[in-house]
């Protein structure tokens, strides 16, 4: 048991996951996967989902970084007092 977990607990209490929670929320991250959604009818075991969410989130995180990125390249390519620049950091407040 991590010390981050004991601590945010009173001793002696135990708290414990059941099967019907685990598979609840294996079936809200098979909601959220694009690449699952399709799927929904069909079983799939909770660890394709698992593997699957990984695969999205780290998806998403390099989109992120190419999208920051591209923002970079095109920040410093536009004239800081131009009208395009002006956009450009409106919509990034």
């Amino acid at each position: 048991m991590s010390s981050r977990r004991s601590r945010s607990r009173p001793s002696g209490e135990v708290s414990r996951i059941t099967e019907d929670q685990i598979a609840d929320l294996v079936s809200k991250l098979q909601q959220l996967i694009p690449e699952l959604r399709s799927r929904r009818s069909d079983k799939v075991s909770a660890s394709t989902v698992l593997q699957e969410t990984c695969n999205y989130i780290k998806n998403l995180h390099r989109e992120v970084d190419d999208l920051s990125d591209r923002l970079s390249e095109l920040l410093a390519s536009t004239d800081t007092d131009s009208a395009q620049a002006a956009i450009i950091r409106s919509l990034l407040m």
